[in-house]
């Protein structure tokens, strides 16, 4: 039988710095929420961005370290899933209300809440991230809606109608690009994905004034985005099949 895997000292220390540079995400998450409550979106999403970098990072390098074998008992899926929350689903949720971006009341407050029920729903699920390697249902981009939600300066009821569409969306099994891992035009996803931040960042330096140009790179990158994960989740199999 296959002795397993434990490597080096060096090894293991390297694992664990890389936890630590995960778990940072939860001192992002409250340095974005600060900056919410402190009225400064901007602050708030270049932070966002810093945590951005962080997820999308971390897995390779995991993987690269075998940290899996290296630290078996320590649960890196389940921090990256705690992390995820807060960065992606509780702190923005935070700067679209405070932001004054939701209805005031009861109408605001469900609209702020359904988003944070359906991603404890999906961060939950044992497929919300499939053997091959995508998101199954809208995989909770709440930073990437907050972002848009800021930086086009859209209003109550254009941000409702996104946060709802959203959340039912993340019950409905689309498989979504997971961009550092999804096998297909992999490469090309990596590019676009760089391109996508490099405008996240020239974008909130322009803010409150962000240029149309950038705005459409940007915003194509989701068209991009979008249609690939339709195209592979419902017309790639048929193609195969046939």
């Amino acid at each position: 039988m296959r002795e397993p895997f434990v490597g080096s000292t060096r090894l293991r220390l390297a694992g664990l710095a890389l936890h630590a540079y995960t778990a940072s995400g939860t001192v992002l998450a409250l340095l974005i929420v600060i900056a919410a409550i402190d009225g400064d979106a901007v602050r708030a999403l270049w932070l966002g961005l810093a945590a951005l970098w962080i997820d999308g990072t971390d897995g390779m390098i995991a993987r690269r370290l075998r940290v899996k074998e290296t630290i078996p008992w320590f649960d890196g899926a389940m921090l990256d899933n705690i992390v995820d929350y807060l960065t992606y689903a509780f702190a923005p949720i935070v700067l679209l209300w405070t932001g004054g971006y939701l209805p005031h009341g009861f109408i605001g407050a469900a609209l702020a809440a359904l988003p944070l029920l359906a991603s404890s729903y999906q961060f939950c699920r044992t497929d919300a991230k499939t053997d091959d390697h995508f998101f199954l249902g809208f995989p909770s981009y709440w930073n990437v809606v907050a972002f848009y939600v800021v930086v086009l300066d859209l209003g109550q009821t254009a941000t409702g109608i996104i946060l709802l569409t959203c959340s039912i969306l993340v019950f409905i099994p689309i498989k979504y690009v997971y961009p550092s891992r999804t096998k297909a035009f992999r490469t090309t996803n990596l590019v676009t994905t760089l391109i996508w931040l490099g405008s996240y960042a020239v974008l909130l330096t322009q803010m409150p004034n962000p240029s149309a140009i950038v705005v459409a790179i940007s915003l194509a990158y989701l068209v991009y985005y979008g249609v690939l994960s339709l195209y592979l989740t419902f017309w790639a199999p048929r193609r195969k099949a046939a």
